[in-house]
């Protein structure tokens, strides 16, 4: 069982690793060696942070894809914080169906707030609102079923 703190301090890291590796160009395994080995890891749920750094790293097509039709510019005129977040918050909405929804977009904004550029939170959360319209439709739709 997890906390959802230490799912918030890998997401935290996630978001370091993936900017490092994004500028550096480094393998998912050098990346995680480094983190390991340079961040207190007790309090962060690893399992997590190896699941979402290799699945990102490595189905980064399907992940891009899952948000760049709903930007109003190319994904490349983003900042790489913004990005690497939007990578985040898309993937655990395609294939972490065991996150609440909103849960993940919740996360994604706070990250957002916590890195990212000023107000870039409204963005993402836009964005993200728009992936988990059309990849977590049933769960969305049997939400608004039973209130």
């Amino acid at each position: 069982m997890f906390l959802p703190s230490t799912r918030k301090k890998a997401r935290e890291l996630l978001v370091q690793a993936l900017y490092q590796e994004s500028v550096s160009g480094a393998e998912a395994s050098v990346v995680e060696a480094e983190f390991s080995a340079n961040n207190n890891m007790n309090k962060v749920d690893t399992e997590f942070f190896k699941e979402l750094l290799y699945g990102i790293i490595g189905k980064l097509d399907e992940v891009d894809v899952a948000y760049e039709e709903y930007l109003d510019r190319k994904s490349s005129n983003l900042d790489l914080i913004s990005r690497v977040i939007l990578r985040i918050g898309s993937y655990e909405l395609c294939f972490r169906i065991d996150i609440p929804y909103k849960v993940a977009i919740n996360e994604s904004v706070n990250l957002a707030k916590k890195f990212g550029p000023t107000d870039s939170y409204k963005y993402i959360n836009g964005i993200l609102d728009m992936v988990a319209l059309k990849k977590r439709a049933i769960e969305i739709n049997n939400m608004k079923r039973s209130k």
